[in-house]
């Protein structure tokens, strides 16, 4: 598991875990978190009590949304389970003992903590989540449990980089039409009309736009790095049928 120096607080803790340490094999090797992969369920569960366990809590304290690709935020009050999770890409609380995570595998994974209110949050940022809002939905959702935006701390966990994201002309215009400030995130690619998007420039600077002064990312590429990470782009370029996901999670202690 990595950790974010920014998140570190005795009241608080958090991983963005990696893909080692866990029982699954094959292209789910080893510590695979995904619910929704076709991994054995029985793996699953156990690498989740595993991140679980490495927070200090039971398996059934770790939770997680069915996630959508949308800037819905909940409210994390009382551990859910896989059958009654609720749809959405962010999930805050202010409940200590209770783990809240999102899963990814390319896509950018925000943990957030306001340790002064004890309020923290995760969110779920792939292109579409970050282009329509998740980020500043999940600080106002914060905000309403009474963290403040000035004393927010946020980290940017492992994701896919800019040298391994190539996108083509639709792409492009989409984010053109969403966001007017979004070309400067493009660079040319070698392929005629395509580009190369900074996922995790542009999720910097819509945390910046919300106001978040305190932003880490810890500069990791889920495409680069097989040896310890997941990636859908990897895995559609190999042609594997199936791949692993992170568990990006954050607790309050007390």
């Amino acid at each position: 598991m990595i950790q974010a120096s920014s998140l570190i607080s005795p009241d608080i803790r958090h991983a963005f875990f990696t893909r080692e340490g866990g029982i699954s094999e094959g292209i789910y090797a080893s510590l695979n978190g995904g619910i929704g992969s076709r991994d054995a369920p029985e793996k699953v569960r156990e690498n989740r009590a595993r991140m679980a366990a490495s927070l200090g809590l039971a398996a059934d304290h770790l939770v997680s949304c069915y996630q959508i690709h949308s800037p819905n935020v909940i409210v994390a009050e009382t551990p859910w389970t896989r059958e009654n999770a609720p749809r959405a890409d962010a999930i805050v609380t202010k409940v200590p003992g209770l783990a809240i995570g999102v899963s990814t595998a390319d896509c950018g994974p925000i943990l957030f903590a306001d340790p002064q209110a004890g309020v923290i949050g995760a969110a779920h940022a792939g292109w579409k989540g970050a282009l329509t809002g998740v980020i500043e939905a999940t600080v106002a959702a914060m905000e309403q449990l009474g963290a403040a935006r000035a004393r927010i701390a946020a980290a940017i966990g492992p994701l896919i980089r800019q040298a391994n994201y190539e996108v083509g002309p639709e792409f492009v215009e989409r984010f053109s039409a969403g966001d007017a400030a979004s070309g400067k995130f493009f660079k040319p690619a070698v392929r005629e009309n395509h580009a190369m998007f900074d996922l995790p420039g542009y999720i910097r600077s819509r945390i910046e736009r919300a106001e978040i002064k305190s932003v880490e990312d810890l500069g990791l590429c889920t495409y680069a790095d097989p040896a310890r990470f997941f990636s859908y782009r990897r895995t559609t370029h190999r042609g594997e049928p199936d791949y692993g996901r992170h568990i990006n999670a954050i607790a309050l202690t007390r």
